[in-house]
């Protein structure tokens, strides 16, 4: 289940949604369970287009694909990666780890330092 934010009449909501079935979903508000369908033709269209708007962000954070420890950072804010460049070096299960740019950017943030500890997902860097 997740807790997501919805406008209502101009007020804004929590709601818990979950997906039941074919683009159904399940929303629970104030104690109160509603079906909502989600999918129409045009709604497909916008959703491809969200998706793959939203792969392009997913290329601008670098996240830990697994825990580990940073042993090296080769780059610094304001540097300029190409797709495939080297940001950091991660030892997990004492194998150490290229993590690499998945699109071009500039390097807008370096969320880590040299012998900190990582979880899986943490962010570690941000492309701008």
């Amino acid at each position: 289940m997740e807790e997501i934010i919805v406008k209502i009449d101009g007020r804004e909501h929590k709601v818990n949604v979950e997906e039941y079935s074919n683009g159904k979903l399940k929303v629970h508000l104030n104690g109160k369970i509603f079906e909502v369908e989600t999918k129409t033709p045009s709604n497909d269209i916008l959703d491809e287009e969200l998706s793959s708007e939203l792969s392009k962000e997913d290329k601008k954070i670098i996240k830990a694909p697994l825990p580990g420890t940073v042993v090296a950072i080769n780059v610094k804010e304001g540097d300029t990666v190409k797709e495939g460049d080297s940001l950091l070096k991660l030892v997990a299960m004492k194998m150490e780890n290229d993590i690499i740019a998945e699109s071009d950017g500039i390097i807008g943030e370096v969320k880590v330092k040299k012998n900190d500890s990582v979880n899986k997902d943490d962010v570690m860097v941000v492309l701008k």
